[in-house]
């Protein structure tokens, strides 16, 4: 039998995964846990820690959607019960652009619930209080049946009106196309996938380019120069694309 919610065990397991919110460990399969509750993210951190995956937490529908394209899970655990985006609400959001396998975790059990979830397309649904290693057994089976790990496709920014489609390289700013070329459209996409933190110059270039130097650097502001352009004439209110002196460019994808 396995051990109940709340108990935790002592002893580490040679094979334990990672926190993926203090550290990035490639190889393992990951698990992001939505739920409101920071102490239930505690918890099943701990639990699929323990049992070899990473783990990468959310406090809110918002806060998840903003990291699913850098934590890019293999399955996510989504608490149906969230005050300002429910589960439902969250798993609309995730569907439009992603097919990453999710398990609903809730308190509650009425049929119509569970019902109305999988009809939604969810891939199981389990109430609490659960059974640690049904519970892990359940994302197990979940996973096999999605066969490989899925992959980010869109990175969407509402607040600033902006959409990246990685596999048709389709840009969309405040409802309109963006046509790039394909080398701003590499420093596009990281910048993108590093939003709002800066990106160096030296990672853009080496990312780009595959080297760093003054060459390299006077065509990465050229393409930065290109693509502020293009943002401009949609929105010339907006700088899209700043440059922090001495350190890196920036998306501002959040309103001020």
């Amino acid at each position: 039998m396995g051990k109940d919610i709340g108990t935790s065990a002592t002893n580490p397991i040679k094979n334990s995964g990672i926190d993926l919110d203090t550290l990035q460990e490639v190889g393992r399969k990951t698990v992001m846990v939505i739920d409101d509750e920071p102490d239930t993210i505690t918890l099943l951190k701990q639990i699929f820690i323990r049992n070899g995956f990473n783990v990468s937490g959310a406090l809110s529908g918002k806060e998840a959607l903003r990291k699913l394209p850098f934590v890019n899970p293999s399955i996510i655990i989504l608490d149906f019960l969230m005050p300002e985006m429910d589960g439902m609400e969250t798993l609309q959001e995730i569907h439009k652009v992603s097919n990453v396998p999710v398990i609903i975790l809730s308190a509650v059990d009425q049929k119509e619930n569970i019902v109305k979830t999988l009809h939604a397309g969810t891939d199981d649904y389990i109430t609490k209080p659960f059974n640690n290693d049904e519970l892990v057994a359940r994302v197990h089976s979940v996973l096999r049946r999605a066969e490989k790990t899925v992959a980010i496709s869109v990175i969407n920014f509402p607040d600033v009106n902006l959409s990246i489609d990685l596999k048709t390289y389709e840009v969309v700013y405040a409802g309109k196309k963006i046509q790039l070329t394909g080398k701003m459209f590499e420093v596009l996409t990281i910048l993108a996938k590093n939003a709002p933190k800066v990106v160096n110059y030296q990672e853009l270039t080496e990312s780009v380019w595959g080297e760093n130097n003054t060459s390299v650097r006077n065509r990465l502001k050229y393409l930065v120069y290109l693509l502020r352009k293009e943002f401009i004439q949609v929105d010339e209110n907006v700088d899209m694309i700043q440059n922090i002196d001495r350190l890196g460019y920036k998306l501002a994808v959040n309103k001020e």
